[in-house]
């Protein structure tokens, strides 16, 4: 037993030492053997625990889905119904708007159609007024022929400086002529100093007229908007302040009279456009026509002027026959009062009247109460006659 088998790091190994060693070995791999058949053994009881309880989870589930599979039957059997419901109704309801849509329809092919006639009626209405149109389009159209025609006649007046003056004079009549009646303006009347301004609106409750003038500098306008061929504008411009500011001095010292004439003047432009330009170009022209009391307007403006005018002329007549028509009404007061005091007198002899009346019908009244009294009496049959007056 002691024989030494092998010798390990100067160590001798004999049969024994081995024996155990081998023992040792045995005994451990039994250990290690029983260590994981016990652990295979308690996996294996997890595995089958967990197997448990997911068949008891997939039985659970099961029975759920089974409910719910239930729950969907019925509900699928509910839903059926209602769609037989709903199919009924919707059969019936289908039906009905069919014959609802066939009358409609039939109602309405008739509205088309009448209302297609109808169209067919406006249209040849239309095609034969606007034939009618067609024919005064080309009746317009000869004019603006003879119109252009006619420019040429205009510049030629326009060319010269009287023509010219009475053409702005001529619109400056028109716009007051149509706007006032004839005893409200003067045209190229005399003033109490011997002017003669081009036109003198008579203002209403006294007021002194209002004076305008058409003598508009137009010859050195057209030199101011036409320089630039030959001519200097600041030239044509300082021309034309010069011409418009002893236009406006002219106007100022002549037509402008205290207690006679207004405290403005009106100088009248025969274009929108110069006016508008004026306005543009020379403010200092505008600035110092003001200061002087003179206004500068245009056609446009003159005849909203003129316009004011009239209605100031139409409320001071309004006032005088409101007045008459007051006059009027207190004399009708004024008989009113009498008639009514005449019928107060009437009304007291009906009363008295009707006094005397109601007396005779108490009167009246109590004879017949008495007669009747009377004749309710009872007297023996064997009453004696009454007595004869004499004479009976």
């Amino acid at each position: 037993m002691d024989r030494v088998l092998f010798v390990i790091a100067d160590f001798p190994v004999t049969l024994e030492i081995a024996a155990y060693a081998a023992v040792g070995i045995v005994a451990a791999l039994l250990v290690a053997l029983l260590v994981v058949v016990m652990r295979q053994s308690r996996a294996r009881a997890e595995e089958a625990e967990q197997r448990a309880e997911e068949a008891a989870a997939a039985q659970l589930k099961a029975q759920e889905t089974e409910r719910y599979i239930a729950d969907m039957v019925r509900v699928q059997s509910e839903m059926t119904g209602r769609m037989q419901t709903m199919s009924e109704i919707f059969g019936s309801r289908t039906s009905d708007l069919a014959r609802l849509v066939n009358d409609r329809l039939d109602s309405q092919g008739q509205r088309i159609g009448a209302a297609m006639q109808e169209s067919n009626v406006k249209t040849n209405e239309s095609l034969a007024k606007l034939q009618e149109r067609l024919a005064v389009i080309d009746r317009a159209q000869s004019n603006i022929t003879q119109l252009s025609q006619n420019v040429v006649s205009l510049q030629s007046i326009l060319a010269n400086k009287q023509t010219r003056g009475a053409f702005g004079q001529g619109r400056m009549e028109a716009i007051i002529g149509d706007g006032l009646a004839q005893n409200a303006y003067a045209f190229q009347a005399t003033l109490s100093n011997g002017s003669r301004p081009d036109a003198l609106v008579y203002m209403p409750n006294g007021a002194p007229s209002l004076v305008i003038d058409a003598k508009f500098p137009l010859e050195s306008w057209q030199g101011f908007s036409g320089a630039g061929d030959g001519e200097d504008p600041r030239f044509a411009a300082s021309r034309f302040r010069n011409d418009m500011g002893v236009h406006i001095k002219a106007i100022s010292e002549k037509y402008l009279i205290a207690g006679e004439t207004a405290d403005t003047a009106f100088l009248f432009v025969p274009s929108e456009s110069i006016f508008a330009d004026l306005h543009e170009h020379f403010e200092d022209v505008v600035q110092r026509a003001l200061k002087a009391r003179i206004v500068i307007v245009s056609p446009s403006i003159l005849m909203l002027s003129i316009q004011v005018v009239q209605a100031l002329l139409r409320d001071v007549k309004m006032r005088e026959e409101a007045y008459r028509i007051q006059t009027e009404v207190r004399a009708l007061l004024t008989d009113v009062g009498r008639l009514d005091e005449r019928v107060r007198k009437l009304q007291t002899h009906f009363t008295q009247a009707a006094g005397d009346i109601g007396d005779i019908v108490t009167s009246s009244s109590k004879i017949v109460k008495r007669g009747e009294r009377i004749e309710a009496m009872e007297f023996d049959e064997t009453r004696p006659e009454p007595q004869r007056l004499a004479g009976e």
